[in-house]
């Protein structure tokens, strides 16, 4: 705990809030790491944690992560995420939900909140009792998997133009790991490409189902990093390219839904190195937030996936902005978003001071 403000400061958050409801058990932090360009928005996970700084710098990490991605996707939104240490099969409540709700409401419209991790649109229902700062609503846009998954295959078909010379991922193999919400329709677009899919998930029932549904081979977790591919789509936990994995890749792209999937920043330089591209993962996955975003604007569905479609651009000038200077893709990707963010703010710095 004597560290966080030396972690706020290393990256400049704004605000590190903890939340703890007697009642209810609730243990939750939220993180807002910048509001420049609006907002903070960022979905709730809930995870048992082994200690309260891995939840500390799990949520931090992701909330920088959601500024990165909502700059990269040109919305008008900050960087956010919150955390709820607990187990999600046994802990869940009313009274916990709605005790995060009336956190969410203190924040007074700085941080809005949606699904993440082991929560879900009927969670979010619940906290929206307590608040209004709540999106992904089942009565509104519902799960935005859907489109997460559909911008991650824009993202496919952009680095499948840079690496073969084509968007066509017919006959392309795609190795996804985690077949949750995002990975299943995720699998399911790719089926209907006309790809060709290798799948595993810790939950051997929903890989049984993506095999079943969509002609798949499945394998064991661990087996999922050596599978002979031309996409290897990381699409659960983040974290899953270090040291140890990177070795086993036998792949031509990364591309997936999940978020933060290098284990560090270096590891985009040594998959670059290796020639394997790398599609930066919030740029990628950045459906969902765009789902989100026009619900805020008032949904429509065709206009979100308009939007979410852009998401084959961004990764395009990505890809080129990696190759004009040299850089791996991540460095690029940050560049583009800390480029939109600075001119955004320098804009909003030119007011009358009374």
């Amino acid at each position: 705990m004597s560290q966080v403000f030396n972690w706020m400061e290393e990256k400049d958050y704004e605000q590190l809030v903890f939340n703890y409801d007697k009642t209810s058990g609730l243990k939750a932090i939220i993180c807002i790491h910048d509001t420049t360009l609006g907002p903070a928005l960022g979905g709730t996970r809930m995870l048992q944690y082994d200690t309260e700084d891995e939840a500390i710098k799990d949520v931090m990490r992701l909330a920088e992560g959601m500024t990165y991605k909502a700059a990269a996707a040109g919305l008008n939104l900050g960087g956010g995420k919150a955390v709820i240490i607990g187990d999600a099969g046994e802990d869940k409540s009313e009274e916990l939900w709605r005790a995060f709700g009336r956190y969410v409401q203190s924040l007074q419209g700085r941080y809005i909140t949606a699904v993440d991790v082991n929560t879900s649109v009927d969670d979010m229902a619940i906290v929206n009792q307590e608040t209004d700062h709540v999106v992904g609503l089942p009565s509104i846009s519902g799960d935005p998997s859907p489109v997460t998954a559909f911008g991650v295959i824009q993202a496919m078909k952009a680095s499948a133009e840079e690496v073969y010379g084509s968007t066509d991922l017919s006959g392309k193999t795609v190795a996804v790991q985690g077949v949750g919400s995002v990975g299943y329709y995720l699998c399911q677009n790719l089926f209907e490409a006309g790809a060709e899919l290798v799948v595993t998930d810790i939950d051997e029932d929903k890989a049984k189902k993506v095999q079943e549904e969509f002609q798949a081979e499945a394998v064991d977790p661990e087996e999922i990093y050596g599978v002979d591919c031309d996409i290897f789509s990381p699409s659960a936990l983040g974290g899953v390219i270090n040291d140890e994995t990177i070795p086993e890749l036998r792949c031509d792209i990364v591309c997936g839904g999940a978020n933060n999937i290098l284990a560090e920043d270096r590891h985009s330089s040594i998959l670059d190195d290796k020639d394997i591209l790398y599609a930066p993962d919030y740029v990628s996955n950045a459906g969902g937030l765009i789902n989100v975003y026009h619900e805020m604007k008032g949904y429509d569905r065709e206009e979100a996936l308009d939007t979410a479609a852009g998401i084959y651009d961004r990764m395009r000038k990505i890809f080129k902005i990696s190759s004009r200077d040299n850089i791996p893709t991540h460095k690029a990707a940050d560049i583009m978003a800390e480029e939109r963010i600075e001119r955004i703010k320098n804009v909003r710095c030119n007011h009358i001071t009374r």
